[in-house]
């Protein structure tokens, strides 16, 4: 802790007062998580999170990476805008990359030692046996957000990260020790997707800001003051509807373990589960409405709400969406429902699943039912 003081006469006049930064003598880690959008952002997170664990070093919290059309570049939101940091403290050690860039990146991590690590070459519009960091969008744009440029690249194949593997981690440590690498800086997410078993337990360390909280309490105690309410999420954009003509020849696709589990020991995934017909919406949430006995329904969608036709089929029901687009309350008004039904292949729907599950609530699925135990 540094307290800076200029004594002009007999006038004592505070400059400035900072808190310093301990190194962490183990190292940190640095990704960019440059897959897909939120949803797939938050898998990868949590397979980072245990990775970071694994290997005893600092995970530095990197931005959300945000699509904001008509903007040409991707857009970098620090961290803490969604998430509070303090929880995550309680699993392992962590600080926001902007902290980490400020305070600490001058002198553990300068400008002429910045190593890059990839698991191959990754060949773009720049050749060469290079991992090209920064070549393409949200890369480009990601690492640029903190001035940052690289002089060297490090291919680290054939290791992986199951972290269930004990002799991998090992290896890993053994290989890159802080010593000598005391930033891991990677091109994407030193993680599997989608979330594997062993990190769907970190979800309980991600608490929403207090700004997002309290934005979703707002907005459930407006629409819903009698509370029971039945909460679903709609994945009908197009690009889902090409995604679920796939859905026979890549039965695990993206989020689907979720619900047919990671050996698919609880059923099969169906392009009616990926991509459920109106018809099936409308009757789940009629049967989850009389069952629960709510009074009303939040709709979070990509495209079509089916307002209008929910409304026919359940006259005394009121059903309500947020007026404008913002997917992170959307996901805490999920989270927060009396009942929620999602999207099995959505890892958007896979968020808040894990955080219901951790807290008891009850979910659901389109289309799809467990087998029992009689059919196992």
């Amino acid at each position: 802790m540094a307290l800076q003081v200029l004594v002009l006469g007999l006038s004592v006049v505070f400059i400035s007062y900072t808190e310093a930064i301990d190194v962490d003598p183990k190292g940190y880690i640095l990704y960019c998580p440059c897959m897909g959008r939120f949803g797939n952002q938050a898998d990868h997170f949590l397979g980072s999170l245990g990775f970071a664990k694994a290997l005893d070093r600092t995970l530095v919290l990197p931005p959300w990476v945000e699509y904001q059309f008509p903007k040409p570049r991707s857009v970098q939101v620090p961290f803490d805008t969604y998430f509070k940091v303090e929880p995550l403290r309680a699993y392992h050690r962590v600080m926001t990359m902007e902290s980490f860039m400020k305070e600490l990146a001058p002198t553990i991590w300068p400008p002429k030692d910045r190593t890059v690590m990839c698991y191959q070459a990754r060949h773009g519009a720049t050749k060469g046996n290079s991992c090209n960091a920064k070549d393409g969008n949200p890369f480009g744009p990601f690492w640029d957000t903190f001035n940052i440029d690289f002089t060297s690249s490090i291919f680290y194949g054939p290791l992986g990260y199951d972290l269930m593997n004990l002799h991998e981690m090992k290896r890993w440590r053994d290989k890159y020790p802080a010593s000598q690498y005391p930033v891991l800086a990677f091109t994407g997410a030193p993680a599997a997707f989608p979330v594997q078993s062993y990190s769907v337990h970190l979800h309980q360390y991600l608490k929403w800001s207090t700004k997002v909280e309290t934005k979703a309490d707002k907005f459930i105690k407006e629409n819903f003051p009698e509370r029971a309410f039945v909460a679903i999420h709609l994945r009908l954009g197009t690009d889902f509807v090409k995604a679920c003509e796939h859905i026979k020849d890549s039965p695990n696709m993206f989020a689907a373990a979720q619900c047919i589990g990671y050996n698919g020991e609880y059923g099969k995934t169906t392009k009616e589960m990926c991509y459920p017909s109106d018809d099936t919406i409308v009757r789940q949430v009629k049967n989850a409405v009389k069952r629960i006995k709510a009074k009303g329904v939040f709709v979070a969608t990509d495209s079509r709400d089916l307002i209008e036709k929910m409304s026919k089929a359940m006259k005394n029901v009121k059903f309500a969406k947020l007026s404008e687009k913002n997917p992170h309350v959307d996901l805490a008004i999920l989270g927060k429902a009396d009942h929620f039904i999602g999207n099995c292949i959505s890892t958007f729907s896979g968020f808040v699943k894990r955080e219901r599950d951790y807290n008891n609530k009850s979910s659901e699925f389109w289309a799809f039912k467990k087998k029992s135990h009689d059919e196992l």
